[in-house]
């Protein structure tokens, strides 16, 4: 088998792009022309074209290596930057990213609160807890939740309604560890133990260990937020008290004596009967010293000695010291 000398001169120019250039005589052209040479010539073009791409790989890992590095640099320039930044506060030891954070954050510990509402007068130590206090007067509720669709002015009262429906109870009283969901409840339970009512009526001076039942409390005297049946028309001072007395209405009876079986609409009801049992008559009349076995019987005894009469027919003007004894009268004397 004959051999051909093979002339090719290759020259190899690697630029900046990575490709490579073949440089190559008149004669060589001539040359690879010739079928007998092809075999060669494929085999080195092969080849020069492979050494070729892995040049280009090599540029493409030697820039990605590049970009990383720079990419890292940066970080570790961003890091050192911070920590530059880093202030730390002399009374708690908290660290935070700038001066102007430092001096928001030192009004936690000199009480100093220079963002005041126009509205109302009050003041608070940041300005995003005033933009949000705000929301009070707009009536602009922008925090919904999303499983009973209630509003909230800020999102932290959202988030503390949440707890409502996770059941969880995260604010625990350290008297008797009660646990509650609301941390406004957790402070009115606490006054329980305490004996605190600082919540007064303006009206008769009552006082209150919680604002919701000064609230109810006021209807006695405002009668502006009434509970009515729509059943009879009959109004209530309390939600609870209209639910009792529906029970009229349903004949529902839940309230059962365990030594008789005797039904009752109210609890109270129920309790008073037992006495029927016991035979206890702790209720006594200081003017007479007869004996009741409730309280709601002495009381009535008592407007004997009192003469108070504070039920008046509106017929007659007849007055009366038990509502039972103006119902007979009504019935018999006006009733059409």
């Amino acid at each position: 088998m004959l051999e051909y000398p093979i002339s090719l001169q290759v020259k190899t120019s690697i630029r900046s792009s990575g490709r490579a250039e073949i440089f190559k005589t008149e004669e060589d052209r001539e040359k690879m022309r010739d079928p007998e040479h092809t075999e060669d010539t494929e085999e080195q073009t092969e080849l020069i074209e492979e050494n070729g791409e892995n040049e280009e790989l090599i540029e493409v890992d030697e820039k990605n290596h590049a970009k990383m590095s720079l990419s890292q640099t940066k970080q570790k320039d961003l890091r050192k930057s911070r920590a530059k930044k880093s202030v730390t506060c002399t009374q708690c030891g908290k660290s935070l990213t700038s001066k102007h954070h430092l001096d928001a954050h030192m009004r936690v510990h000199t009480g100093e609160k220079p963002f005041t509402c126009d509205q109302c007068g009050k003041s608070f130590s940041q300005s995003s807890n005033l933009k949000e206090h705000m929301n009070i007067h707009t009536r602009e509720k922008l925090h919904t939740c999303d499983q009973c669709g209630k509003s909230f002015s800020r999102s932290s009262k959202l988030k503390e309604h949440m707890n409502i429906h996770t059941g969880e109870t995260p604010y625990a009283c350290n008297e008797c560890g009660k646990g509650f969901a609301q941390k406004g409840s957790l402070r009115g339970h606490m006054r329980f133990h305490s004996g605190e009512k600082p919540f007064i009526c303006d009206h008769c001076g009552k006082s209150f260990n919680q604002s919701t039942h000064l609230k109810d409390h006021m209807n006695i005297h405002t009668r502006e937020k009434l509970y009515a049946c729509v059943q009879c028309d009959k109004t209530f001072l309390w939600a609870s008290a209209l639910k009792t007395h529906l029970r009229v209405h349903t004949k529902e009876k839940p309230h059962s004596c365990h030594l008789c079986g005797k039904s009752f609409s109210h609890s109270q009801s129920l309790k008073e009967h037992q006495t029927v049992h016991t035979g206890v008559r702790e209720h006594m009349c200081f003017e007479c010293e007869k004996t009741f076995t409730t309280a709601s019987n002495l009381r009535l005894h008592e407007k004997i000695h009192s003469g108070e009469k504070p039920y008046h027919c509106t017929e007659c003007g007849k007055r009366f010291s038990h509502s039972s004894a103006l119902h007979s009268h009504t019935k018999n004397n006006h009733s059409k």
